[in-house]
C-alpha cells in the first residue's frame, strides 16, 4: 500500500522550491534578450525574409522559428501575416511548426533541465523534420487547402504588443522589461503549474509504477506519450519541469522528449484556431507531421543513446 512519509513531503518542497527559483530567473533573462533581439528584426522584416522563394527560406523560416518566442497559438496571428505577405506556403509551414518547438525559451528550459547532449538532438529533429515537412506539403501541393478568408486583412487590434512598431531610444531597455515582466505574469500560472505538478510527481509518485508504464524498455510508452501530449495543452514552461520529474522517476527520455514536443508542437485551442486559416485537409497534415515528429523523434533518441 502507498504510503506517504515527511521524506516525500520533503523532497517534493525542495524540488519545487529549486525549480521556481532557476526557471523564473532563466525565463526572465531568456526573455529580456529575445526582447532585444526583436527590437531590430521587427515582424515585417521576418515576412520579407520568408516571402523569398528560394531553397534557403526553408531554412531561413526554421531559424527564425528558433528565435522568436511564439507559442502554438501565438503563432496563428503572425502566420495570418505572412499570408497577406504572399510569403512562400512551404517556408510558411516550416515557420509555424518550428516556431513553438524551437523558441529560445523552451531551448534554455531544455538545456537547464536536460543537458546540452539532449538539447541539441532535440534542436536536430525538430529542426529537421519542419523543413522537410514544410517542403514535402509545398511540392504535394497542400497550398490549395489555404481558406480564401484567410488572407483578408485583419482588425488592427488584433496585433497587440508585440506586433511591431518603432520603440523610442529613449527608455527603449524600460520598455523591453515592462514587456517582459508582462509575458512573465502571463506564464507565471502556467510555471507554477508545471514546477507543483512536477514536484509532486518528484516526491508521491511510486518509482516503481513510471519505470513499470513508461520505461524506455516498453515501445507503447512513446507513441502514447506524443498522443496525450496534444489534448492535455500543457504549456512548454510547464511540461518541462513535470517531463524532468517524470525522468526522474524512471521514465524513458524517449517517452519524455514525445510528450514534450506533441505538448509544445500542437493543442486543441490552436487546432481550433487553425480552423480560420486551413480546410480539415491540412489541418489533419499538421497533426500527422506533430505525431510523427514527436513518435520518430521519441524512438530515434532511444536507439541512439
Amino acid at each position: 500500500m502507498f504510503e506517504i512519509n515527511m521524506t516525500m513531503v520533503h523532497d517534493a518542497l525542495n524540488m519545487f522550491a529549486f525549480l521556481t527559483a532557476e526557471l523564473t530567473a532563466l525565463f526572465l533573462l531568456i526573455s529580456y534578450l529575445v526582447g532585444v533581439l526583436q527590437m531590430y528584426i521587427p515582424p515585417s522584416k521576418i515576412q520579407s525574409i520568408l516571402s523569398a522563394k528560394n531553397g534557403k527560406g526553408y531554412l531561413v523560416a526554421a531559424l527564425l522559428g528558433a528565435i522568436t518566442p511564439f507559442c502554438s497559438c501565438s503563432t496563428i496571428p503572425f502566420l495570418k501575416g505572412l499570408l497577406r505577405a504572399k510569403a512562400g506556403f512551404g517556408t510558411m509551414m516550416v515557420f509555424l511548426f518550428a516556431s513553438p518547438l524551437l523558441n529560445p525559451i523552451i531551448i534554455g528550459l531544455f538545456a537547464v533541465t536536460f543537458g546540452i547532449k539532449v538539447t541539441v538532438f532535440y534542436f536536430t529533429m525538430a529542426m529537421g523534420v519542419s523543413v522537410v515537412a514544410g517542403f514535402l506539403l509545398e511540392k504535394l501541393g497542400f497550398e490549395k487547402y489555404v481558406r480564401s478568408e484567410a488572407y483578408i486583412e485583419p482588425d488592427a487590434a488584433t496585433c497587440g504588443t508585440g506586433c511591431g512598431g518603432a520603440v523610442a531610444p529613449v527608455n527603449k531597455w524600460r520598455k523591453i522589461w515592462e514587456s517582459t515582466w508582462r509575458d512573465f505574469k502571463k506564464v507565471l500560472p502556467y510555471l507554477i503549474g508545471g514546477i507543483a505538478i512536477g514536484a509532486l510527481i518528484y516526491g508521491f509518485m511510486p518509482t516503481e509504477f513510471v519505470a513499470r508504464v513508461a520505461n524506455e524498455n516498453n515501445p507503447f510508452a512513446i507513441p502514447i506519450a506524443a498522443v496525450i501530449g496534444i489534448p492535455l495543452y500543457i504549456r512548454a514552461e510547464a511540461v518541462i519541469p513535470l517531463s524532468a520529474a517524470l525522468a526522474a522517476k524512471g521514465m524513458g527520455l524517449g517517452a519524455v522528449m514525445a510528450l514534450i514536443i506533441g505538448s509544445a508542437g500542437a493543442s486543441l485551442t490552436e487546432v481550433i484556431l487553425l480552423k480560420s486559416i486551413f480546410k480539415k485537409t491540412m489541418i489533419v497534415a499538421f497533426l500527422m507531421v506533430i505525431l510523427s515528429m514527436a513518435i520518430g523523434a521519441g524512438f530515434v533518441y532511444s536507439a541512439l543513446f
